[in-house]
C-alpha cells in the first residue's frame, strides 16, 4: 500500500512539474533595435534565440508589407548577417532570397545579427536619418520561420539625443527603457515604430486613450487638432458600432509632400504635406485621409477577406476583394466626414460626383473589372505604365462608387431600416467575434442579402466581376437624386499628354481609342513641330478650339529617326458628372436620403 502512495506522489510530482519544464524548455525570442549612427541610415539588429533544439533554424524577412500590396524584396537592403553562440561564429547558409538558415547542432541559443540599410520614407517602409528614424516592421525584424507564433521582446536603443519611443507595442514591463512586448511577429510586424524627438499629443476616443506621434517642422492649432481627430474617431466607432481597441498610435509625418498612409492592428502611420493644416482644403484632405486609415481598424484589420491573415510573407496573398478593404473604407471615410459635420451633404455629394467623373473617364474601366484590378493589385497598381489608363481602373476609385450604389441599393430595399453599416456590423460579429476568421466571395454577398433582404447576384455579377457600368441613375433616384452628364468640351481632342522639359516636347501617354491613338502616336515620341511649324509646348494648348475630323500633322523623333504622323482629330470623349436634386422629391426619395446623407444638427 505504501509502495503504491509513493508511486502516486511520484507520478503527481511529475504532473505538476511537466508544465514548468515544458515553459522552461519553450524557445524564447529578444530583438534589440539600435541606430547608433544614423546619419548613414542603418539599423543595427539582433535577435537572440534561446531554446531551439535543432540543428538548424531557418529565419526569415518578409518580402511585403500587409496594407501594401506589392512585394518589396525587404531582403535586399540586409547586410552583414551573421550568427554566434556565445563567442563561437556559426555556420550561415542563405537558401534563398530572403531565408538565412543558422547551423547550430550544440547551441540551443544563439544571437543573430544585421544591418538594415533604411532610407525610404514612406508608410510603407522604413526610414533612418539624423532627425528620426521609422520603423516599418516586416521590412526590419526577422523572425524563425516555423515559430511565427512566438511571442518576443523589443529593446529600442535611440540614436543619442533621442527621447521619445512611439509605438503601439505594450511596455515589456521590468522598468527596462523602451522596451516591449508582442504577442507574434504577426503583431512585431503591424506595429511601427516611431524615434526621435517628435512631439507626442493625447486624447481619448470611445473611451480608449489615442498618442499622436507628430514628427516634423509644421504649424497647427494643437486644441483643434485635437478636437477634430477625436470627432472624426468617435463617428468612425458609430458604423460598426464596436470597439476593438485598449489604446491607438497615430504616426504622422509632416513632410515635403505627404504620401499617404498605411493601417495597422493598433496603429496607423499618416505621411503628411507640412503644409496640409494652413488651408481648409489641406486641412480637410488630412480628415479624410485620418478617417480612411482610422476606419481600417474595422474595416481590413479585423473585417476582413479571407485572405488578407494570417499573413504568407513570403509571396503574394491574393484577394479580389481589395474593392471592399479599400474601396469600402474610402467610400466611409468620406462619409464619416459629412457625418462628423466637417462637409455639408452638398458638398459631399459635389465629392462624389467628381469620383464617378474620375472613373467614367478612365478607359481601363471597361477593360478590368475592380475584382480583377484588385486580385492583380500584386502585379498592376503599384506598377503603373503609361498604358495603366488604358487597361486598369482603381479598386480604391472604383470600389468606393460601388459601395455608395450598394449603400442606395440596401437602404431603398429595406425601406431605410437598413444600410451598408449594417453589412459591416454583420461582418464583424460574425467573421471577426464569433468565427475568427475572414470572409470569401461568396459569403460577402450572403452578408449583403441577409441585411438587405434579398439578393443582389446580378450586381455582383455584372458590375464587380465584369465591366458594365454601374447604374447610377436608378441608384440615386432612390434618394431623389439625378446625375447629369455634359461634354467636357465640343472641342476636338488629341488625345495624348506631353511633358516639356528642356523645350523638348515628349509623348507621356497616350488614350485609348483617342486620336492620338488611332493616328499612331506613340509613348516616347519627340514631337519637333505642329503642322509645319516648330513647337516647345504642350500641342494640347495649341490645337484648343479645333473642330472635330480637323487634320493634324506631327514631326517626331522616334528610335532616332524622324518622321511624320498624319490624323484626323476626333471629338472629346471626356464627360462631366453631377448629380443633382430631382425635382419634386417624393417622401419615400426623402426618407432615403435622410438615412443615407444625414444632415448634423
Amino acid at each position: 500500500m505504501l509502495h503504491h502512495c509513493f508511486r502516486f506522489a511520484f507520478f503527481l510530482l511529475l504532473g505538476l512539474l511537466a508544465p514548468v519544464a515544458a515553459a522552461l524548455a519553450a524557445p524564447t525570442l529578444r530583438y534589440t533595435l539600435a541606430m547608433p549612427a544614423p546619419q548613414t541610415h542603418y539599423f543595427e539588429v539582433d535577435a537572440q534565440l534561446g531554446g531551439f533544439t535543432k540543428a538548424y533554424t531557418d529565419v526569415k524577412l518578409p518580402v511585403w508589407a500587409p496594407g501594401s500590396y506589392l512585394v518589396r524584396e525587404f531582403a535586399k537592403n540586409v547586410e552583414g548577417f551573421e550568427a554566434r553562440a556565445g563567442a563561437a561564429k556559426l555556420t550561415v547558409e542563405k537558401i534563398n532570397k530572403n531565408t538565412w538558415r543558422v547551423f547550430h547542432p550544440k547551441a540551443k541559443d544563439f544571437t543573430v545579427h544585421y544591418r538594415v540599410y533604411a532610407y525610404e520614407l514612406s508608410v510603407r517602409t522604413s526610414f533612418l536619418d539624423a532627425s528620426h528614424g521609422y520603423v516599418n516592421g516586416s521590412s526590419v525584424f526577422m523572425y524563425p520561420a516555423e515559430n511565427k507564433d512566438l511571442a518576443s521582446t523589443l529593446t529600442v536603443q535611440p540614436a543619442p539625443g533621442w527621447t521619445q519611443v512611439s509605438t503601439s507595442l505594450l511596455p515589456a514591463g521590468g522598468g527596462a527603457p523602451f522596451t516591449f512586448r508582442s504577442s507574434s511577429y504577426d503583431e512585431l510586424a503591424d506595429s511601427p515604430i516611431e524615434i526621435g524627438t517628435h512631439r507626442v499629443l493625447q486624447f481619448e476616443a470611445n473611451g480608449t486613450p489615442h498618442t499622436v506621434a507628430m514628427y516634423g517642422q509644421t504649424q497647427y492649432d494643437e486644441g483643434r487638432l485635437l478636437t477634430d481627430m477625436k470627432r472624426v474617431c468617435e463617428e468612425a466607432h458609430r458604423v460598426v458600432g464596436q470597439n476593438p481597441l485598449d489604446r491607438y498610435v497615430f504616426i504622422v509625418h509632416n513632410i515635403e509632400r505627404g504620401t499617404g498612409g498605411l493601417e495597422h492592428l493598433y496603429s496607423t502611420t499618416l505621411s503628411v504635406s507640412r503644409n496640409a493644416y494652413a488651408t481648409e482644403a489641406g486641412y480637410k484632405g488630412f480628415l479624410g485621409l485620418l478617417a480612411h486609415e482610422y476606419f481600417h481598424l474595422w474595416n481590413v484589420k479585423r473585417i476582413r477577406p479571407v485572405a488578407l491573415g494570417p499573413f504568407d510573407y513570403d509571396r503574394e496573398n491574393y484577394t479580389h476583394m481589395l474593392w471592399v478593404s479599400e474601396g469600402f473604407t474610402e467610400y466611409f471615410s468620406n462619409l464619416i466626414v459629412q457625418r462628423a459635420g466637417y462637409a455639408t451633404p452638398q458638398v459631399y455629394l459635389g465629392d462624389l460626383s467628381n469620383s464617378i467623373t474620375r472613373v467614367e473617364n478612365t478607359p481601363g474601366n471597361k477593360v478590368q473589372p475592380v475584382s480583377e484590378s484588385s486580385f492583380d493589385a500584386w502585379i498592376k497598381y503599384y506598377r503603373r505604365s503609361e498604358n495603366s489608363n488604358n487597361s486598369e481602373i482603381s479598386y480604391y476609385d472604383k470600389g468606393e462608387l460601388v459601395g455608395a450604389m450598394l449603400d442606395l441599393m440596401i437602404i431603398q430595399e429595406t425601406k431605410a431600416q437598413k444600410s451598408l453599416d449594417d453589412v459591416m456590423r454583420y461582418l464583424y460579429a460574425r467573421y471577426y467575434q464569433q468565427l475568427k476568421r475572414g470572409f470569401t466571395d461568396a459569403e460577402f454577398q450572403d452578408a449583403v442579402a441577409k441585411v438587405a433582404g434579398r439578393r443582389f447576384d446580378e450586381f455582383f455579377r455584372t458590375r464587380v466581376y465584369d465591366v458594365q457600368t454601374l447604374d447610377y441613375q436608378t441608384a440615386l433616384g432612390y434618394a431623389g437624386l439625378k446625375l447629369v452628364t455634359t461634354p467636357v468640351s465640343q472641342d476636338a481632342a488629341l488625345g495624348a499628354d506631353f511633358s516639356t522639359t528642356g523645350g523638348k516636347v515628349t509623348v507621356r501617354g497616350v488614350q485609348r481609342d483617342g486620336s492620338a491613338w488611332q493616328g499612331g502616336l506613340n509613348v516616347n515620341d519627340e514631337v519637333l513641330a505642329l503642322d509645319g511649324g516648330r513647337i516647345s509646348e504642350d500641342p494640347n494648348k495649341l490645337l484648343a478650339g479645333r473642330a472635330p475630323g480637323t487634320p493634324v500633322k506631327l514631326l517626331v523623333v522616334r528610335e532616332g529617326r524622324v518622321q511624320e504622323v498624319t490624323f484626323p482629330l476626333l471629338p472629346s470623349a471626356a464627360q462631366r458628372y453631377r448629380i443633382e436634386q430631382a425635382a419634386n422629391p417624393t417622401p419615400e426619395q426623402q426618407v432615403v436620403l435622410a438615412k443615407w446623407l444625414p444632415v448634423k444638427s
